[in-house]
């Protein structure tokens, strides 16, 4: 384990970057947006996630590179809800509706440090009532572990008190080949879920629930991330697991293309969105120097389904004084040569 200074903000604020090893993992973390800032596996040099070696393009970036979004991931159509008879309207930072939490979401807040070891850290935030426009102060730790046989395993906790709307996810960007220097898109990728749901051109759900066998969101069987032979996929869809919150279940399974390298997702989430990272003109330099291009990562973010405050039979993300919003979701990974 190891603690350094990564930067300091414009606010004068320090952020640091911590180090842990275990189960054939080692991960940076930073205290801003609680960053998975590089993971590496024994036996594989390139990266696993993609990331940047400062601060100052963490702050520039707009696609949420490693962070943990929240209060409420993914999007809230209009920007706006309504909770226990009441109104609320957040920041609309994604045309008119609000992305990740908005403009300011936990992404963009310094975390503090609330325990660490060899192999483990915990990370926490205290979001203020108000903040973004949602109601209710709430308290958020997450813990990032390596466990044995190449686990990540991401546990995330809040509480609250008034009642309000939590979903929180991590958001990660994946290349299990080159660490994002080219594309993403032989990956091969299995997604055990039988539904989807469609969305708008604003990537807000239509409000269906819709069988994935006989379209391109089929992804029951292994198969290429990219459709046909095309260097084009545009997937920011959201794959339907349950009703509610359940016990950890693995929701995906993905394969390098050239390394052979795999990651099983695992979660308590009732929904899995799928973005294969699809970035018109996005150029820029990450970890180690890579060139960071279109679809040179893509997502996996177990969380609630997007719109559920608007959508009163979709799984709730509401969580009310007293009660404990909990998630736990897992990253296995493992090399080709592993017995």
């Amino acid at each position: 384990m190891h603690r350094e200074t990564f930067g300091t903000t414009a606010n004068g604020e320090k952020v640091e970057r911590i180090t842990i090893e275990g189960g054939g993992l080692s991960a940076r973390f930073l205290t801003y947006g609680a960053v998975l800032q590089d993971l590496r596996l024994a036996g594989h040099a390139a990266p696993l996630v993609l990331g940047f070696e400062r601060l100052e393009d963490y702050v520039a970036q707009k696609f949420y590179i490693g962070a943990t979004v929240g209060r409420y991931a993914n999007r809230i159509a209009g920007g706006a809800f309504r909770l226990d008879g009441e109104i609320y309207q957040t920041d609309r930072n994604d045309s008119i509706n609000t992305l990740h939490g908005g403009s300011n979401g936990l992404d963009r807040r310094l975390w503090q440090i609330a325990d660490f070891g060899p192999d483990f850290l915990t990370l926490t935030v205290a979001d203020p009532s108000g903040a973004m426009g949602f109601p209710g102060t709430v308290k958020i730790d997450c813990t990032f572990s390596l466990e044995e046989r190449g686990r990540l395993s991401i546990e995330m906790s809040a509480t609250t008190d008034r009642t309000t709307l939590v979903n929180l996810a991590h958001h990660s960007y994946f290349n299990l080949d080159d660490g994002g220097a080219g594309h993403a898109l032989d990956h091969r990728l299995k997604i055990d879920a039988l539904a989807y749901m469609p969305v708008d051109q604003d990537c807000i759900p239509t409000g269906e629930v819709l069988p994935v066998a006989g379209t391109d969101f089929d992804f029951m069987m292994p198969r290429p991330i990219r459709l046909g032979d095309t260097v084009h996929a545009s997937y920011d869809h959201n794959f339907c697991f349950g009703a509610a919150r359940g016990p950890l279940r693995q929701m995906a399974w993905v394969q390098g293309a050239a390394s052979g390298v795999e990651m099983q997702v695992w979660s308590t989430e009732p929904g899995l969105q799928f973005y294969s990272g699809q970035f018109p003109g996005f150029q820029t330099r990450g970890l180690e120097g890579r060139q960071y291009r279109t679809h040179a990562g893509f997502c996996l973010e177990p969380q609630v389904w997007p719109d559920s405050p608007n959508r009163p039979y979709f799984p709730q993300a509401i969580l009310r004084p007293g009660e404990v919003y909990r998630q736990v979701t897992e990253y296995r990974f493992r090399s080709p040569d592993e017995d």
